[in-house]
């Protein structure tokens, strides 16, 4: 791994002031893909949108995101992390300004894949920048704060963005990042060091696994959304064209002699159990934060600002407890709190399903609290374990891959909800096919949190004590 002379120190002005521009700049992108949540109705109304069309302004970012992550992530190791994070910065602002110009629908979903591009160069930066950067003593604990920062980030945004769409309207939900990516790019190139993987420069970049990955996760989302008003001839096609991809992806990674991912990693059961668990629990997160608010909103009348106010406890839990999780995992291993934490967000998730019309807080809160308490127990073990089971020369492999399974989770499950739960078209402003829909998409999510404990359960066995460091404990880190 290429790195600066001597490793940063967390507690130094440069560490300090690093740990803090990586963490802003990946909070904004992993805001940005929970703040447009909450505007959801009120850009159905201003632009004339259809339901599928409101799925794909969440969908055209995490599509963008999910599919290029693993790019993202291995042009930084290539190019240098700090210049691609940079870059994803710009592009990210740039992209946030079009946004918010936009003028039907149409407009709205291409600057949103654009924006979700700019978000998959500079999201896997942020974690490999630390992992690389920062002196190994000082990474359990930067990582805790990006995790816990990160969630606040996933939780505040539906609160933000109520805010912004009740006194400003829903363009300043994308407006509001042009400042703040101005500050991250210039605290970036003051204070992060560059580094790189040595080893891989000057080798050919793995175009043919980039593109089917676009490929495979760009066929599955459109089947998805579409299915139930598409012909059953292209929904047949596009399920195989899908299947064909991801299968093409594999055989390409394997005989590639520089893959886009080194299907190696996937060789220890830490690192293949942690990234299972993510696919199944952020395609649960990612639908209770896409329905709840809107689902508040058209069900029950609250306005945008009270029902974003639902991410409160969650921001609470995360922003104390995260490094609590981290400092637990490291003292008992990740299997506990990996398994726990999903099966007690199930819990809260089906204390959820009075919410209907006619809730208020005291009906959503003991779910929300619940939930938030599960959610703090899991990020910082998850993130730290996925980190802990890769060589530091493939941190931004690492980092490309979870943060691909946890995009494509979210992406796969909002695509496939509302066919799921019967909701189609302008449903979305029904109260009572609303809280149909809601109430089956609650059960639907506390059952893919209960899977996702099982599998952390049986996958992370074994695992005892300080969570495995790629120095030490993970076996595809020996020669």
């Amino acid at each position: 791994m290429g790195r600066v002379t001597d490793y940063l120190a967390r507690d130094t002005a440069r560490g300090r002031a690093t740990l803090t521009a990586v963490t802003l700049g990946s909070g904004i992108a992993i805001l940005d893909g929970s703040v447009v949540n909450v505007a959801l109705r009120t850009i159905g109304t201003e632009l004339d949108a259809s339901l599928e069309q409101l799925q794909w302004v969440i969908n055209g970012y995490m599509l963008a995101l999910a599919s290029l992550v693993l790019v993202g992530g291995a042009l930084g190791d290539r190019l240098g992390r700090r210049r691609v994070y940079l870059v994803g910065m710009g592009w990210f602002l740039v992209a946030s300004a079009l946004c918010a110009v936009a003028q039907t629908p149409g407009q709205l979903v291409a600057m949103r894949v654009l924006q979700g591009v700019g978000a998959a160069l500079l999201t896997p930066g942020g974690l490999a920048i630390i992992q690389s950067a920062f002196r190994p003593e000082d990474r359990a604990g930067a990582i805790g704060t990006w995790a816990g920062m990160s969630g606040i980030a996933a939780a505040i945004g539906p609160f933000v963005g109520g805010w912004l769409v009740d006194n400003g309207g829903w363009r300043w939900i994308f407006g509001i990042n042009v400042p703040l990516c101005l500050v991250v790019i210039a605290m970036t190139v003051w204070a992060a060091p560059e580094t790189r993987d040595s080893e891989a420069s000057g080798r050919r970049f793995d175009l043919p696994g980039a593109a089917l990955t676009v490929v495979a996760l760009g066929a599955l989302t459109y089947a998805l959304t579409g299915s139930s008003t598409m012909g059953r001839g292209l929904l047949v096609g596009l399920l195989v064209a899908a299947a064909l991809a991801a299968v093409g992806f594999v055989v390409v990674e394997r005989r590639s002699r520089t893959p886009l991912v080194q299907l190696s990693l996937f060789g220890d059961r830490i690192f293949s159990a942690a990234n299972a668990m993510t696919l199944v629990v952020y395609g649960a997160l990612g639908v209770v934060f896409f329905i709840l608010v809107l689902h508040l909103q058209v069900s029950a009348g609250w306005s945008a600002l009270s029902a974003g106010l639902t991410g409160l406890p969650v921001t609470i839990a995360l922003m104390f407890l995260s490094s609590r999780a981290a400092q637990l995992s490291a003292r008992i291993g990740p299997r506990v709190p990996m398994s726990l934490g999903p099966v007690v967000c199930a819990v809260g998730a089906l204390m959820l399903l009075p919410a209907g019309a006619g809730a208020t807080w005291w009906t959503v809160l003991p779910g929300l609290v619940v939930f938030a308490l599960g959610l703090a127990l899991l990020v910082s073990p998850l993130t730290s374990t996925v980190l802990a089971a890769a060589p530091d020369r493939f941190a931004g492999v690492a980092s490309g891959v979870n943060n691909a399974v946890a995009r494509a989770g979210s992406l796969l499950a909002v695509a496939a909800l509302p066919a799921l739960v019967g909701l189609s078209g302008d449903d979305y402003q029904d109260p009572s096919a609303m809280t149909s829909g809601f109430r089956a998409s609650m059960v639907i999510c506390a059952v893919l949190l209960t899977v996702g404990g099982v599998v952390s359960w049986f996958g992370l066995a074994g695992t005892h004590g300080t969570t495995p460091t790629p120095e030490h404990d993970s076996p595809i880190s020996r020669p």
